[in-house]
């Protein structure tokens, strides 16, 4: 067969020729979506800044522990040559019960936002004692001995607080007396007796945080309810709530834990243990991340592209109306603006409204250059209502999260088979043999 290249308009609209340039194009097109896929990690990274700038001002999130009483005994060695040394007895509670209320609130900066809160907690309970019993080798200190409360910021705290036992009030001071348990905190004076067995406390705590609000299960029996307006709590920890209640008007979450249920006994002394690993808690979550969706539409960019290249490829040889590869580049880039415009969008009004705005105008913006470009007004209807169902169908797919990848597969199955139905209706052969586009 005698093939003909000295036409540069026929080289110019060969099919397969310019289905290679496209395939390339394709390939170059990713460079621009990655840029954007990085100003939207950008945005997203300034976010997060933004939100621990808040919480640095506010309060970051706070995980309480406590109330712990802690007994010291002066040890002495049996070698003259070693000094005495005081070791720390740490008591947990049998019963500790806190119950709170929590107000949340949106804090913004300039376009980025956060959640901050305000907890009142009401913590109560009791202790048991065991006998401690002093020898020639040993001295218990009970009028050193103290409470404390792990508080990972003590910046969040408010007011006085005091901690009601029965042998009186006890007012907090800062810091810790020692930091076998916990890192920040407050401290109370314990002045106990050798007669004192068993006592109650408790305390009134009004704090400040930002984001999420936890608890360590120091109790033999631990009992955490907490009450909230919020309406998009995010469980987290090592114990789940066994009773929550979730609805319009906000949450209602109750944690049970025993010393059954955690890593560590009721005493020891020194670090032995490490409390912190087993504490559990609500998330305040912002009801949606804009960011990370957009992230997620970005990927499908490439999908955008190509199935619009096919469709504009198959209007060529149904209508036999010849497409520029300069207007290919034309409508890919109107396509890859679409994804910057819904980050730039959903800042503002919202990912949602966002997406319908900027899918909306791009879909516009490409049926009227198509309009302008084609003499067939049923291709350009025909391309739109494909841009319509692409676009819905990744909407569909940023909202399905646990079944978007099953969703997505279906989907692209369903495409692939109607392209392989399209395909063998056109007769590529007899337009590869047509003068006009012959290589």
């Amino acid at each position: 067969m005698k093939i003909e290249i000295n036409d540069n308009k026929k080289l110019q609209y060969s099919l397969t020729i310019k289905i290679v340039v496209l395939a390339f194009l394709g390939f170059f097109l990713l460079i621009p979506l990655e840029m954007i896929k990085s100003i939207i990690r950008e945005r997203q990274k300034n976010a997060e800044e933004v939100k621990k700038e808040i919480a640095f001002q506010w309060a970051g999130q706070q995980i309480i522990s406590g109330p712990v009483l802690n007994i010291p005994v002066r040890i002495f060695p049996s070698k003259k040559e070693i000094d005495p040394y005081v070791s720390v007895f740490h008591f947990m509670p049998e019963s500790l019960s806190i119950k709170g209320d929590v107000q949340t609130e949106k804090r913004h900066r300039s376009i980025y936002q956060t959640v901050v809160y305000t907890a009142d907690l009401n913590i109560s309970g009791y202790f048991v004692i065991p006998e401690l019993i002093a020898d020639s080798n040993s001295e218990v200190l009970w009028k050193d001995a103290y409470f404390t409360m792990g508080i990972s910021d003590n910046r969040g705290l408010k007011g006085t607080i005091q901690l009601k036992t029965d042998t009186g009030i006890l007012e907090a001071i800062p810091g810790l007396k020692d930091a076998d348990l916990f890192t920040t905190g407050i401290s109370f004076p314990a002045n106990l007796t050798i007669r004192d067995k068993k006592f109650s406390f408790s305390e009134s705590l009004k704090l400040s945080g930002s984001d999420g609000l936890s608890f360590t299960p120091v109790g033999k029996t631990t009992e955490v309810v907490i009450n909230s307006k919020w309406k998009s709590p995010g469980f987290r920890g090592n114990f789940l709530p066994v009773e929550r209640l979730l609805n319009e008007s906000g949450f209602n979450a109750k944690w049970l834990v025993t010393n059954l249920n955690r890593n560590f006994p009721q005493t020891w002394s020194g670090k032995a243990y490490n409390t912190g690993n087993d504490s559990f808690g609500v998330d305040f979550i912002l009801p949606v991340d804009h960011y990370q969706k957009s992230l997620r539409s970005a990927k499908y960019g490439i999908l955008f592209i190509a199935l619009t290249f096919m469709a504009l490829i198959f209007s060529e040889l149904a209508i036999k109306e010849k497409i520029h590869v300069f207007q290919y580049i034309m409508v890919a880039l109107g396509l890859v603006l679409f994804f910057s415009l819904l980050t730039a969008l959903s800042e503002y009004i919202g990912f949602n409204f966002a997406y319908l705005t900027a899918s909306s105008s791009i879909i516009f913006l490409i049926s009227f250059y198509l309009m302008k470009l084609l003499k067939n007004r049923f291709t350009v209807y025909l391309i739109s209502g494909l841009l319509v169902l692409l676009f819905a169908f990744i909407f569909i797919l940023l909202t399905l999260n646990d079944f978007a990848y099953l969703a997505g597969n279906i989907g692209l199955f369903v495409l692939l088979a109607l392209t392989m139905m399209l395909s063998v209706n056109l007769d590529l052969f007899k337009h590869q043999a047509d003068p006009d586009i012959s290589l």
